[in-house]
């Protein structure tokens, strides 16, 4: 390496990444530097989805390299590359889908659906392939929060099933399958073959993420979910409310005994902001997703406020990250995509297609 080279890196290297909060030098993100004459080029590959980053970061880099004395211009890509990572023991990662992140509560009602479908948009916007799984067999409300009610899924062979698409989301649900009308009286066992049916008949496309919307509670769906299904990792949803807190401890439990690391938590409903004076009330209490996060050692990624808006925006199809992507809501959601990216991106990557199949044979 020139000596150029070297003060070009060092430059490079003092940089902070805003997400990371680490340089992309000891990260090895910085890849293919170029020296030649006064001109540098040089790669930086991101693990995370960050779309609407790369241009400040990209800009930052460029500034960065000007200033070491004799550079005379700079050539900067920044681009997102998203990999497998590691799921449960025994478990390989879903044919088509990198990684799957289960958005789950101990109990309904926390706003769960509504932050899986944000959060799934959130890490669209943000550059990555991302899937919406409804797995909540007897309340399914994914097609009506995406604009889908009455819509039906294709099969080309009639064995499986085309997704659903939204706002530029691969979407399944048993909604989609039954009539709007019709209550599933299902026992456990048919809806633990209905949940596997949909994921593995699906032909999800090269996901980044799949996004499965978790059925409330932790009884035998939400178990064998967490068991046969290759989970990256999970997020916690719940409200402030010390109920909703005793559920959701025991849901954070449960991703814990089948060895599905927990992302984070998101506390919905943290906050009542009235929509007509702006005036803001915690009516269900305060700091409680912060004290199960300190009990557990996890990360709140993000506290959501109770707004007339997102409510709207969600029966009307037009959830809040799409519907009104200015909003103080929208933001914070896009915040949550981006620490749950980071937290996948710093777990071990998933090596099982990279070593071949080893037969012993007698011969």
């Amino acid at each position: 390496m020139t000596v150029m080279q070297e003060a070009v890196q060092a430059a490079l290297g003092n940089f902070i990444d805003p997400n990371t909060q680490k340089d992309y030098v000891s990260t090895r993100a910085l890849k293919n530097l170029k020296v030649e004459g006064g001109q540098v080029s040089f790669d930086v590959e991101l693990g995370y989805p960050a779309g609407t980053q790369i241009e400040s970061i990209r800009a930052a880099l460029i500034e960065a390299a000007r200033a070491v004395p004799g550079v005379t211009g700079v050539a900067a890509n920044v681009a997102v590359k998203i990999v497998a990572h590691a799921v449960q023991r025994n478990l390989k990662p879903l044919p088509g889908v990198k990684n799957i992140i289960a958005v789950a509560s101990g109990k309904g009602g926390v706003g769960k659906s509504t932050t899986a479908v944000n959060l799934a948009l959130a890490l669209s916007g943000e550059g990555a392939s991302v899937g919406l799984l409804d797995a909540d067999i007897y309340g399914p409300s994914v097609p009506q929060m995406l604009g889908l009610t009455g819509q039906r899924p294709e099969s080309a062979d009639g064995k499986s099933m085309e997704p659903m698409r939204a706002f530029g989301l691969q979407t399944m649900s048993i909604g989609f399958l039954v009539d709007i009308d019709s209550p599933m009286v299902w026992r456990g066992p048919m809806v633990t073959q209905a949940l596997g049916q949909l994921l593995d008949q699906t032909q999800w496309r090269d996901l980044d993420y799949l996004v499965v919307d978790m059925p409330p509670g932790t009884g035998d769906a939400q178990l064998t979910l967490a068991q046969k299904v290759p989970v990256t990792g999970a997020l916690i949803v719940t409200t402030p409310q010390d109920i909703a807190l005793i559920d959701a401890r025991k849901g954070f439990r449960m991703f814990e005994k089948v060895g599905v690391p927990i992302l984070g938590l998101v506390e919905n409903m943290s906050i009542h902001v009235c929509s007509r004076c702006g005036h803001e009330e915690r009516i269900f209490g305060e700091g409680g997703a912060e004290r199960m996060a300190r009990d557990y050692g996890v990360e709140v990624l993000g506290a959501l406020p109770l707004e007339l808006e997102i409510r709207e925006l969600t029966d009307a199809g037009k959830p809040t990250v799409v519907g009104a992507p200015l909003s103080r809501a929208a933001e914070i959601y896009r915040t949550i995509a981006r620490r749950v990216g980071l937290r996948i991106a710093e777990r071990a990557r998933d090596m099982s297609g990279k070593f071949p199949n080893i037969v012993v044979q007698n011969t």
